[in-house]
C-alpha cells in the first residue's frame, strides 16, 4: 500500500507552525508497512486543495489530508476535497448524530457548518475535539490539531496496512564519496533499498521487506567498511 499526505494551512507555509502532523503520520504509516511517497503542504485555498487531492488520489492507494476543518472562514478543506471528488458539501446526519448523542453537544450550540462533509462520505468521529473528519474514495480528511488528528487516525489505522519494512543501519567512519563503489556493489548483490546520510560519519540505511536479506546485506557491508558500529 502506498499513500500521500497533504497538510493544509497558511500558517504552515508561513513557518508559524511546525508541521509535526506530517512527521507523525509518516512514522505511523511506516510502522504499518505503508509507503508514504508524497508529503505536500498547500494553502487554505479550495482550488489548491482540490487540485492536489485529485492528482494524488489517481496515483496512490490512499490520500490523507490534515488541517483546515471546522466552520470558520478559513476552514476550506472539506470544500476542497469535495471539489476533487466531484461532490457537494452537505450536513452529515451521521456526524451530527454522533456529536449530539456521543459528543455531548446540544445541536443549537454547534456552529453552522460543523457537521458538513462531502456528500456520501463516512464520518470520522472526533473523540478529542469537535470537527469531524471524513473518508471517501480513498481520501481521509483529519483535523489539524495534533491531538485530534492522532486520536482520529488511531481509530481508523486498520484501514492502512502493507508489507512490513525491515531496516538496519550501518555507520561508516569514511567519507561518503569513498563508499560509492561498495554501495553500488551492495545494491547489485542484494535486493535492498540503500540510503546514505553523511554527518560526522556516514549512516547507511538498508531496507527491504525481506528481513533475512536486510541482515545479510548489513553483515556484508560491515565487513567492507572501516570503523563501523551498529545503530538503531
Amino acid at each position: 500500500m502506498n499513500c500521500a499526505v497533504v497538510t493544509v494551512g497558511d500558517e504552515l507555509l508561513a513557518g508559524r507552525t511546525t508541521n509535526t502532523n506530517a512527521t507523525w503520520l509518516c512514522a505511523r504509516l511506516r510502522e504499518r508497512g505503508v509507503r508514504v511517497e508524497r508529503v505536500t503542504t498547500v494553502p487554505d485555498r479550495v482550488g489548491d486543495i482540490a487540485r492536489v487531492v485529485n492528482e494524488y488520489r489517481a496515483e496512490y492507494d490512499a490520500v490523507l489530508v490534515t488541517g483546515g476543518l471546522g466552520p470558520t472562514h478559513d476552514d476550506l478543506t472539506m470544500e476542497g476535497v469535495a471539489a476533487a471528488l466531484g461532490r457537494s458539501v452537505e450536513e452529515s446526519a451521521e456526524a451530527l448524530e454522533w456529536l449530539t448523542a456521543e459528543g455531548g453537544y446540544a445541536r443549537e450550540d454547534l456552529a453552522s457548518g460543523t457537521a458538513d462533509l462531502p456528500k456520501g462520505a463516512r464520518a470520522l468521529h472526533n473523540e478529542v475535539g469537535v470537527a469531524p473528519g471524513a473518508a471517501l474514495a480513498g481520501v481521509y480528511v483529519l483535523p489539524g490539531v495534533p491531538a485530534e488528528m492522532e486520536a482520529m487516525f488511531e481509530a481508523i489505522e486498520d484501514d492502512f496496512s502493507g508489507e512490513a519494512i525491515h531496516r538496519e543501519v550501518v555507520v561508516a567512519n569514511e567519507p561518503e564519496s569513498a563508499l560509492l563503489d561498495r554501495l553500488e556493489e551492495l545494491q547489485a548483490e542484494f535486493s535492498v533499498t540503500v540510503g546514505s546520510y553523511p554527518g560526522d560519519s556516514v549512516r547507511v540505511s538498508i531496507e527491504s521487506g525481506d528481513e533475512e536479506e536486510v541482515a545479510a546485506a548489513a553483515d556484508w557491508l560491515r565487513a567492507r567498511v572501516a570503523g563501523v558500529e551498529d545503530a538503531e
